[in-house]
């Protein structure tokens, strides 16, 4: 496999280059921040550099991944996620009438979503020779992602030795890639996703679960493409950017154990409520993994990393000392909503020189252990805050993807309910970040958080005091799960980050800015 970014974070803490400006408005800030992390990879911008084709005295070669293929009007496409709308339309300028045929499965109503923003460089041209079939509405496999999967499986299939498919896969690329085992139905698998999604079950898990009752998840697609060369270019937005789970890995050929399955089901109280046929079908040992590996080339061409140094560019250009904390945030949002108001308030200590800055860092430590997030630079970044002395504005970088239980009937996602949490922790010790001023953001990439309109949300120190004082009781709206019923109410929804679809999905991006208050 070949890897064009770096797996590990690497931390990031640089001097500004230029004071922090005038700006009453942190919010602007944490929206620009993010806007640039987003931007960093959109398909229009990641294709080039991992895509080039060569034209060698009368032949032509594509090159991808340290590997180059030569054309012969040979070259089929298939793709499937948020990302492939824009990834197709990309990698068409880059290959031209070298495709001979496509077909990709898209969200329901990103094509149209990508008109009315004007993106048209994401939109396929009129004489494209890729079809465009959407389904998988609010992120749920449907009949109609299911009959893409379907078209997707044939055009493999037909594939001989001579022939090369490009495979574009992103985030989401899972739900709209359904085609269950038979007897199976889509409704079953289904019925087990949504109970395993709804109580909180990781990305991981829910990968394996799928994996298992897939024709094409687990290295499916590849199998199903032998004896052709296939070459997938692959977006991550998954935590580690494991490439058998970003989107189940169809081109991933991996093994499971049965006993894995059966554990995540007994894990989350389901043994006993998923159709008989599952059961049956998770007990049953699967064959080994295809023997022929040397067709198929993986190639990681984005991450969540990759958007998060895009994001400290932007912020230093700001005026911001940044840190680049960790790009595997993950877990329990209740956790991981205390430690991002912990780390406020650590932030706020230094830039105030509180006297408990001392008792702060060794509370944040303590709950740093007990979350086990990969790659989290938390010892370096409170050196370098000593070491730095006298800052005045702190921008620290995170990215990843919480989980939550949802418990109620409200509406809402991780990144708007993560927002709330903090405000809420924030609610109960405002007097720790007195002299500061402090905006935290957290925001899905795709420009979609759960089943609603927005990305995610805004939240600061003295959000909750205002909504008491407007009649919004916080701790009832998380009660119900109804995080986006809280912001939506809440200054008209103007702490909503409302992006529409972005085209692109390197899971979520978190934005905390901690500046000394202009008086004093």
């Amino acid at each position: 496999m070949a890897r064009l970014l770096p797996v590990h974070v690497r931390r990031v803490f640089c001097q500004p280059h230029s004071p922090i400006r005038n700006m009453a408005n942190l919010q602007d800030d944490a929206h620009r921040i993010f806007w640039s992390a987003v931007s960093a990879v959109l398909p229009p911008r990641m294709l080039p550099r991992a895509l080039t084709v060569r034209d060698t005295g009368g032949s032509s070669v594509l090159e991808c991944g340290g590997k180059a293929f030569t054309l012969k009007k040979n070259l089929y496409l298939v793709g499937f996620g948020k990302a492939v709308l824009g990834m197709a339309a990309a990698v068409e300028q880059i290959v031209g009438n070298h495709l001979v045929e496509g077909v990709i499965s898209i969200p329901q109503g990103m094509e149209e979503s990508l008109k009315q923003a004007g993106k048209r460089e994401m939109l396929l041209n009129t004489e494209s020779r890729i079809r465009v079939m959407e389904g998988a509405t609010n992120n749920m496999p449907d009949e109609a992602a299911m009959r893409a999967a379907g078209e997707i499986q044939r055009l493999a299939e037909k594939l001989e030795e001579q022939h090369l498919l490009l495979v574009l896969i992103s985030g989401g690329g899972s739900a709209l890639l359904p085609a269950p085992v038979p007897p199976l139905t889509l409704p079953d698998k289904q019925a087990i996703t949504q109970q395993l999604a709804l109580k909180g079950a990781t990305i991981q898990e829910l990968n394996t679960i799928r994996r298992a009752l897939s024709q094409l998840k687990g290295g499916g697609l590849s199998r199903a493409a032998y004896p052709a060369q296939v070459v997938s270019l692959i977006l991550s937005d998954v935590v580690g950017d494991d490439l058998d789970v970003i989107a189940s890995g169809p081109t991933v050929c991996s093994a499971y154990e049965a006993a894995d399955c059966l554990q995540i089901l007994s894990r989350y109280g389901l043994r006993g409520s998923v159709p008989a046929a599952e059961e049956v079908l998770l007990s049953r040992p699967r064959a080994e993994p295809s023997q022929h590996l040397g067709h198929v080339h993986n190639v990681l061409i984005g991450s969540n990393l990759m958007s998060l140094r895009e994001a400290g560019q932007e912020s230093q250009t700001l005026g911001y000392l940044t840190s680049l904390l960790s790009a595997a945030v993950s877990g329990d949002v209740k956790l991981v909503s205390r430690f991002f108001a912990l780390l406020a308030e650590v932030i706020c200590s230094y830039i105030m020189c509180a006297p408990q800055r001392q008792r702060l860092e060794e509370k944040i430590l303590a709950l740093a252990s007990s979350m086990d997030i990969h790659d989290l630079n938390l010892a370096e970044l409170l050196q370098d805050l000593t070491e730095a002395g006298g800052v005045d504005a702190v921008c620290v970088l995170c990215g990843g993807e919480t989980t939550v239980q949802v418990q109620g009937n409200g509406r809402g996602g991780r990144n708007q309910e993560l927002a709330l949490r903090v405000a809420a922790e924030w609610h109960k010790c405002q007097a720790a970040m007195q002299g500061c001023d402090v905006m935290f953001l957290s925001g899905g990439t795709d420009g979609q958080d759960g089943p609603t309109q927005a990305a995610g949300a805004f939240s600061y120190p003295e959000l909750v005091e205002q909504a008491r004082q407007g009649g919004l009781d916080t701790e009832a709206f998380l009660k119900d799960s109804d995080s986006y019923g809280f912001f939506s109410h809440f200054q008209n929804g103007r702490r909503l980050l409302v992006t529409g679809l972005t085209g692109t999905n390197v899971m979520d991006v978190q934005v905390l800015l901690v500046r000394r208050c202009k008086d004093q």
